[in-house]
């Protein structure tokens, strides 16, 4: 795409990024956007093309589009959540909180349970626009495995996950996004670790150095999102927070199935 196609893309991205439009609404006609931004109707077909292959637009009928994620299933009703009667502290440091709560579900004699508190994370896949994701090679301690991973790593105090989210990518691979949007937040081990991980997509990156973040850097290639399977079927995929990115990217954009590892 040129500058201006450029342009109205990443307008229209940011407008999609943004919540301008709820999930299920219809978007404005190609009539519309190619008056309010000025652009032809073939440029404008070229940048909704996109935004439908990346999973920000649904198709319509011929020149219909839609913002997906709208949702058909009912939230269930009626249910009881547990009571928690208190909590005492068992090790406390600047990484992670071991606690004994305790809880009594509906109709459960009450008793204590473990949690765990770790750090709030932000993760991101950067995807440019050849189709690949900008991942790193690293040597985990723990699994004692070497494995490939996004860029990401903990919201300090008073930052906001999308300003993490931004630096952890320049720290740790010298690429700057031009924009990072927010998919979902979610818990890796929601029965009993309280670790909040904040996924984000980025369209297009800017090289603007080395990494800076030499303990957490490691080998960085863009990878093609179609070895994305045959890498999770080797078991090379080991966070969670980069399946979870990886699968969303795979999952809007309609690819299917997981190849035999080779």
């Amino acid at each position: 795409m040129g500058p201006k196609t450029t342009k109205v893309y990443e307008t229209l991205r940011e407008r999609l990024a943004s919540g301008q439009y709820a999930a299920g609404d219809k978007f404005p006609s190609e009539r519309t956007l190619s008056e309010e931004l000025g652009i032809g109707r073939t440029a404008l077909r070229q940048v909704l093309a996109r935004l439908v292959s990346e999973g920000a637009l649904e198709v319509r009928g011929r020149s219909s589009y839609l913002v997906p994620g709208a949702v058909t299933v009912k939230t269930p009703e009626g249910l009881e959540p547990w009571q928690i009667h208190g909590e005492r502290d068992l090790y406390d440091n600047q990484w992670v909180k071991l606690q004994l709560w305790d809880v009594e579900p509906p109709g459960v004699e009450r008793f204590e349970h473990h949690v765990v508190k770790l750090q709030h994370v932000a993760i991101t896949a950067v995807v440019d626009d050849q189709d690949r994701v900008l991942m790193m090679w690293r040597y985990r301690f723990v699994p004692q495995r070497f494995g490939w991973e996004l860029p990401g790593g903990i919201v300090d105090a008073g930052e906001e996950a999308a300003e993490t989210a931004m630096r952890e990518v320049v720290e740790e691979t010298g690429w700057r996004p031009n924009s990072v949007e927010h998919v979902v937040t979610y818990q890796p081990m929601v029965g009993m670790v309280d670790s909040p991980h904040e996924i984000f997509v980025a369209y297009g990156a800017k090289k603007v150095g080395e990494p800076t973040d030499l303990e957490e850097a490691g080998h960085i290639e863009w990878v093609p999102l179609a070895d994305i399977p045959g890498l999770m079927a080797r078991g090379e995929l080991l966070g969670s927070g980069t399946l979870v990115a990886l699968l969303h990217i795979l999952a809007t954009r309609g690819k299917q199935g997981v190849t035999a590892a080779r």
